[in-house]
């Protein structure tokens, strides 16, 4: 699957080995090395995909995050120095997708890309009978698209795939590790918190209030369920 990539790394030496890595997998990569310039880069080529470094010069990684998921939901692959699992899950409360600590193998790094790339990508022929309906949610995993009350919701890949999990079987409660499963597989980097994160950026999205959800609700011990409340 060949995709446009903006990488955003201040470190000119691994952006250059990043880079070579992605353009062997046929994406068309360009490299910027601050905030500023990544956030310019992303509005202007629109790419399928931003590998967004969290310690950059002006405006920080996380800053970059938090104003794009503002604007749209395009897949954020995050790296960072940071191993605190606060700091990993603060980035994905901002919209990020998913990340990878430094160091790391860009074998690995080109492997997540490809899986990023696969699960956001939309396919042009849905048919109505695809839309999964739970109360006020719909999702439809063909065109990629959620709606909460009739509006179109921007969300990322990875609370795309939680909420269309969890619509395929409405009223099922669904474990902290089965959603782990679904979104990133066996994975060293990622606790079953990452589910609470999305769940989080999701009740902000699809419920009327979120501090008192109705659809996307909580089995104290067990984990959670989409009803059509």
């Amino acid at each position: 699957m060949c995709a446009q990539v903006v990488l955003a790394e201040d470190d000119e030496k691994q952006a250059e080995l990043v880079r070579r890595y992605l353009e062997r997998e046929n994406h068309e990569v360009t490299v910027v090395h601050d905030g500023r310039s990544a956030l310019e880069e992303v509005r202007r080529r629109q790419p399928q995909l931003l590998v967004l470094d969290v310690m950059l010069p002006g405006v920080d990684g996380l800053d970059v995050c938090r104003i794009l998921r503002r604007e749209s939901g395009i897949p954020v692959l995050m790296l960072t120095a940071r191993t605190e699992e606060e700091d990993m899950l603060l980035g994905l409360d901002l919209g990020a997708d998913d990340y990878m600590t430094k160091p790391f193998s860009p074998r690995e790094l080109a492997a997540r890309v490809r899986t990023l790339l696969r699960r956001s990508r939309p396919t042009a022929t849905a048919e109505p009978d695809t839309l999964l309906r739970v109360g006020g949610v719909a999702v439809d995993p063909e065109r990629h698209e959620l709606f909460a009350d009739g509006t179109k919701i921007t969300c990322t890949p990875g609370e795309f795939r939680l909420i269309a999990t969890m619509a395929a079987r409405p009223h099922r409660v669904f474990t902290r590790a089965q959603l782990l499963e679904q979104l990133h597989g066996i994975d060293q980097y990622i606790t079953t918190r990452t589910i609470d994160t999305h769940v989080l950026n999701l009740r902000k999205k699809i419920e009327p209030d979120p501090r008192k959800p109705i659809r996307l609700l909580t089995v104290y011990g067990v984990g959670y369920k989409l009803t059509d409340g």
